[in-house]
């Protein structure tokens, strides 16, 4: 029996489950099977206790389980949360309606907001009122809880949300009424306030992140039942964390009470493996591309560190944080990886509309009954078939062999329901389907990179997910990009950042001091209760401290303006505290206002305890069976047959194009006037030029 120590990494798809094991000396394994669309816990059971027989050890050799899912955004983009309501204060159950009053799209009449994840007749008031400061101007009303408490057990809420005017300021009216809903609703209904999700000021974006939270909460909760229970059956009963949207982990029992901060758990942990391992020194400006079988995915890593924001919106036909682009989903103030993600995966439905327009996605075949070729039900062509027209793909199996296709179904299905009714030839069909999905997908690269100033021309992509090398150097090409990096493990990267990711958390207290009332003593105070806060929360989540690290941000803004500017503030005097803001301002906005009074709004503190781990050591490629194939590389150019190759058959000496290079969890296609290498790491570099990368 293996003595070794194993922790795993484990992220959800909507096609398949990707799981990295990491031994204690810093041997990685990788896996991908299947996901288990009617209960994804039995799928990542299964796969553990494979694992743990083909290790041959025991699973209390598992000391950590860390996991990213995609279950609380899929209940939003879905409508398949909780039956929600919302205890607001009286005049206010209309804010979720009236929003911010913008839209995503200029010139659209047609345009429709989406629906609130609350009805109104969901929506009640209660009579209580504090001011800005926190004071009491009317007490709350216990009689208004109990009857609103009434209507939600006869209307069958399952989840309800507090957010009361002020509350940032003064919880106090808050846990009252959650006391009282507690008491009469029960146990079963998922109860969360705002002041303790998001203790800042905006009322629309406190009552929008609330809300969020109440509804896909008990989603939440009894995924982590169901994968606590699946995973003691098999014996394992480590501690399990969880990936947040900030690119840190935190234990299962937090992200249930802060189920909002999972929406984009699964694509932040991409984006920290590229962090971690592509220092900044080494690749300045990354652009990390990360495709799977539902979304691709595109965020920004500058010097190391992944772009982050504050503010995010899910639900909307892109996902991101733009302030160009805002009104189209429902806004999360919570810390967030600065993610763009669109639905454009292998399993894109392929479809043709009454004006012979042929669409790709956003709607997806999923996992189950997934793309035509998988043979598991699947009757529509998706992106996946097209893939496997072109040649793009194996078409006997995927996975190293172990997942079989159907390739003839695929491309039927392609002829059949796109190519004859075009009347157009099936490889022409297929390259146009690759050719619209790509402009899609280009959309998600340039929201983390040209919406924000920047040029994705000055960039190396990193592309990974399952399909993510297929179409990466499709996609740099349409952006300018010359240099692409198909790292190691490709198709589990997201998975393998997981292990390679710290516990991290923040904490925010809103300043009740006026402009100008605070001084050092009071900063100092202010952030010294922050401090204790923290460590009292970590305490009592079983992290020890010892190595952990601290650091504090201020929001400020000039006295009148509606939005703040994010500082360090590392000790420092407020004297020094306002310069750093007057700096930022000018670096942000052209111009400084020394005469005007800095506003402190809120202190931020974050606490990082830093992953302590061997560097990853990863296995030779495994022996596949390759066989030249013949794929297309233009809609007006014959299929040409070209080498599959695996990585260990790639060096440093460029190799020019066109093959087909095929790892385990992943293919990459080099095309026609493309070269690749291998760098000393075991990564795919590809120069779109045919020069040295």
């Amino acid at each position: 029996m293996s003595q070794n120590s194993y922790r795993i990494g484990v992220d959800i798809g909507g096609t398949f489950t990707d799981v990295v094991v990491a031994r204690d000396d810093g041997l990685i394994e990788t896996r991908k099977v299947p996901s288990t669309p009617d209960d994804y816990s039995r799928g990542i059971a299964m796969a553990i206790k494979g694992l743990v027989e083909e290790f041959q050890t025991t699973p209390d050799r598992i000391t950590g389980i860390v996991h990213a899912t995609t279950v609380a955004t899929n209940a939003i983009l879905e409508y398949k949360g909780a039956r929600t309501g919302l205890l607001t204060t009286a005049g206010f159950r209309d804010v979720l309606e009236m929003r911010r009053l913008r839209i995503p799209v200029l010139y659209d009449l047609q345009y429709d907001k989406p629906k609130p994840l609350v009805a109104r007749r969901l929506r009640l008031e209660v009579r209580e009122r504090l001011s800005a400061d926190g004071g009491v101007r009317l007490p709350l009303s216990e009689d208004d809880v109990v009857a609103a408490a009434g209507q939600f057990r006869e209307a069958g809420a399952e989840a309800v949300a507090i957010s009361f005017l002020h509350a940032y300021a003064n919880p106090d009216h808050e846990i009252a009424a959650e006391a009282i809903l507690r008491r009469e609703l029960g146990p079963e209904v998922y109860i969360c306030r705002g002041s303790e999700i998001l203790p800042e000021i905006r009322e629309y974006e406190r009552t929008s992140t609330a809300v969020v939270n109440a509804y896909i909460g008990p989603v939440v909760r009894n995924y982590a039942s169901a994968l606590t229970a699946r995973l003691a059956s098999i014996g394992v009963t480590c501690a399990v964390d969880m990936m947040h949207s900030g690119g840190g982990i935190m234990r299962l029992e937090s992200a249930v009470r802060r189920a909002a901060s999972l929406v984009e758990s699964g694509p932040a942990a991409g984006v920290i493996a590229c962090a971690r391992l592509f220092p900044g020194r080494d690749e300045p400006s990354i652009i990390s591309f990360d495709m799977g079988g539902t979304t691709a995915k595109a965020a920004l890593v500058e010097d190391g560190e992944p772009a982050r924001t504050t503010e995010y919106e899910v639900g909307a036909g892109i996902n991101l944080s733009s302030k160009l682009v805002k009104g189209g989903g429902y806004p999360i103030k919570m810390p967030f990886i600065d993610v763009s993600e669109i639905g454009a995966g292998g399993g894109s439905l392929i479809g043709i509309d009454r004006m012979n327009q042929v669409s790709v996605g956003p709607q997806s075949a999923g996992a189950w009954p997934g793309p035509v070729c998988y043979g598991l039900g699947g009757k529509q062509a998706t992106l996946t078939d097209a893939f496997l027209t072109l040649g793009y793909i194996n078409d006997e199996a995927l996975a190293g062999g172990t997942f079989p296709l159907q390739a003839e179904a695929g491309r039927a299905a392609l002829n059949d329901q796109v190519a004859r009714p075009l009347g157009l030839a099936l490889s022409r069909t297929a390259r146009g389907v690759l050719t619209l999905a790509v402009t899609t997908m280009t959309r998600a690269v340039k929201a983390v990179s040209t919406y924000r100033g920047r040029d994705p021309r000055q960039s190396t992509l990193i592309a990974f997910g399952g399909n993510g090398p297929v179409v990466a150097t499709e996609v740099a090409m349409a952006l300018g990009i010359r240099r692409v990096i198909i790292p190691r493990a490709a198709g589990v990267f997201s998975a393998l950042g997981l292990l390679r990711s710290d516990v991290e958390q923040e904490f925010v207290r809103p300043s009740r001091h006026r402009a100008g009332e605070l001084d050092d003593a009071g900063l100092a105070a202010l952030f010294d209760a922050l401090m204790a806060d923290a460590r009292r929360i970590m305490t009592l989540e079983g992290y020890d401290q010892s190595g952990a690290t601290f650091h504090c941000a201020a929001d400020l803004r000039y006295v009148g303006q509606a939005y703040e500017l994010t500082v360090p503030a590392e000790r420092l005097a407020l004297e020094e505290l306002t310069e750093l803001f007057h700096r930022e301002h000018e670096r942000t906005y052209g111009h400084r206002s020394q005469g005007d009074t800095v506003h402190l709004v809120n202190a931020r503190l974050t606490v990082r305890l830093p992953l302590v781990a061997p560097p990853p050591q990863f296995h030779p490629d495994r022996p596949l069976r390759r066989a030249d194939r013949r794929v297309v590389f233009a809609a007006d150019c014959a299929p040409a047959t070209v080498a599959v190759i695996g990585r260990g058959e790639l060096d440093a000496t460029p190799r020019r194009g066109p093959f087909v290079i095929e790892d385990y969890d992943s293919t990459a296609i080099i095309g026609p006037g493309q070269a690749a290498s291998l760098d000393a790491a075991g990564n795919i570099v590809i120069a779109l030029s045919g020069e040295a990368a």
